[in-house]
């Protein structure tokens, strides 16, 4: 699952996503790293089970391990980086925390420090989710510069890239221009020859991801990103975590609560995931997610003047099957897009822009537009580039390593969803049930962990992180990546928790314009004070 921005705006915008052709969506973890379940003897479990997890996380020893010590005790050398205002400094991690001496891993950190007035309250880490999503990139671009002021007065604001992501030693796969080709493989295929194209996409994805980082691969799951942050914590001289996580982030914050509830502090988890949900089911959920927030863009769509799916009393079933049939019209034909390097608007590019689009209501009016110009124009140049923009490539054919790292975490967190062609043609019409528009390709998308070249260390577990401080959870009613049920199974499985609801579109709550949501989060961070459980802001 994946977090960034959907589109270029003032502000960018953490997210969660059915990363199409690159991640079993949503994917957690738990046994990686030396970390634990505890619910007694647990039997195997089938790929693709659809089942909640009954397993709990256990926390780990409170005394730091003798063989840890010489990494709780460093002192960063902090630098300038480039960005005003801004320090950086690396940090090393064991690659293996079950075996440290196996070696170091350099973790990239960042941080502004707190301007005043008022006391410094300690470090106030951020994590915007994906996985792979840039923290640091994150931080310089948004967080470090557009949180609250009265927050950025009392906290350090820091970020820390996980491992295996950005500038923290990356997984490294396809390069530009494979990577071209693999966003543009057919997601929705028809007949044997175009499953067998896609399973051979997502071969050669895995196949590069192996060569590209075969070490690294075992060990870049949740449950080690989490210590990691322990060791931050340590290494900038915090007693307890401060920490705001979005989507995927959030995620990674309870975990690190589940680990280590003696030392979280204040943590706000915002568009919250629910790690006891195997693949399977995430996947599922997260396709009726992505649903909800279509028809929410359909009843607003047809109330424009320029809506390109129908007009004033078009209905959102009619208006879904009028974009499904544009992108079978592209399946069979794709269109023009005017790119310097000659791609076109295929159905799998102009399927994750639609996507990309669904996280904030403030890319709606560029999407109307986009699809106007595709269906109405023959140019698909605004489609490609929200595609673009969500698997951040960059003009000249470059990509981040999200994509790459993306997949390297979920397919190591959690079993894979589908094992077979065979089992995502039977699992078709539920897919196709939670949404008629997305169902059958973000089906498809979840085949590709099958063929990863490292077996899942994690599985399916609860995280009640007992013992924890209050700690808040966010969930927005119609959020299209991560739905709000989830929001509410993590707050009924974290002993501490408060949940905080937030009635309306997109992905995430805090920073969206909802003075409810901001003043409730801000008293917490400022002054330790929770808003009350079940609080609702619109």
């Amino acid at each position: 699952m994946h977090t960034r921005r959907t589109h270029r705006s003032t502000r960018p915008r953490a997210r969660t996503a059915a990363v199409l052709l690159a991640a079993s969506l949503l994917a957690t973890a738990c046994s990686a790293g030396g970390a634990a379940t505890s619910a007694g003897p647990q039997a195997p479990r089938a790929a693709g089970a659809t089942e909640a997890s009954t397993a709990t996380l256990a926390a780990l020893p409170e005394a730091t391990p003798s063989e840890l010590t010489r990494y709780y005790g460093q002192k960063p050398g902090w630098r300038d980086c480039g960005a005003p205002g801004f320090q950086c400094a690396t940090v090393k991690a064991p690659l293996d925390y079950a075996e440290p001496s196996r070696g170091d891993i350099d973790l990239a950190v960042a941080r502004k420090k707190a301007t005043g007035p008022g006391k410094r309250i300690g470090s106030l880490l951020v994590n915007p989710g994906g996985p792979g999503g840039s923290a640091i990139g994150y931080l310089q671009q948004y967080a470090g510069i557009g949180y609250p002021a009265e927050v950025r007065a009392r906290y350090d604001m820091v970020a820390v890239d996980p491992r295996g992501v950005a500038r923290s030693e990356p997984v490294e796969c396809l390069d530009g221009r494979r990577m071209d080709a693999y966003t543009q493989t057919d997601i929705t295929p028809d007949d044997a020859r175009e499953t067998s194209e896609l399973v051979d996409a997502y071969k050669e994805f895995a196949e590069a991801c192996g060569a590209g980082s075969p070490k690294l691969l075992r060990h870049v799951s949740t449950v080690e990103a989490a210590r990691d942050m322990d060791v931050l914590r340590a290494v900038l001289g915090d007693e307890k975590l401060n920490y705001v996580g979005a989507s995927y982030g959030t995620f990674l914050g309870a975990t690190y609560a589940g680990l280590f509830p003696d030392r979280a502090g204040r943590l706000v988890l915002d568009g919250a995931m629910d790690p006891s949900l195997p693949a399977r089911r995430l996947n599922l959920e997260q396709t009726e997610g992505f649903e909800t927030a279509f028809r929410s863009f359909a009843e607003d769509c047809v109330r424009q003047p320029d809506c390109p799916l129908g007009g004033k009393g078009t209905g959102p079933d009619q208006a879904g099957r009028n974009l499904k049939a544009f992108f079978e019209k592209l399946d069979a034909q794709p269109i023009p897009t005017g790119d310097a390097d000659g791609r076109e608007l295929t159905e799998s590019l102009a399927t994750t822009g639609v996507i990309a689009a669904m996280y904030d209501e403030a890319a709606w009016q560029q999407l109307r537009e986009a699809l106007t110009s595709a269906t109405k124009e023959n140019d698909g140049a605004g489609l490609l580039m929200l595609s673009d923009s969500y698997y951040e490539r960059e003009a000249g054919g470059r990509y981040s390593n999200l994509m790459s790292a993306n997949a390297a975490v979920n397919c190591l967190d959690l079993p894979p969803a589908f094992t077979t062609p065979d089992q995502v043609r039977d699992a078709l019409p539920a897919f196709e049930k939670a949404s008629p528009v997305f169902g059958e390709g973000l089906a498809w998308s979840s085949l590709n962990c099958a063929y990863w070249p490292v077996r899942h260390t994690g599985e399916p577990h609860r995280i009640e992180a007992a013992g924890a401080g209050p700690i808040v959870v966010v969930g927005t009613t119609r959020d299209p990546a991560t739905p709000y049920r989830w929001a509410q199974s993590l707050a009924g499985q974290l002993s501490s928790a408060r949940l905080l609801t937030y009635e309306g579109d997109g992905h995430t709550a805090y920073g969206r314009g909802s003075a409810c949501v901001d003043s409730a989060i801000n008293a917490y961070l400022l002054r330790g004070t929770p808003p009350e459980d079940g609080k609702r802001c619109s």
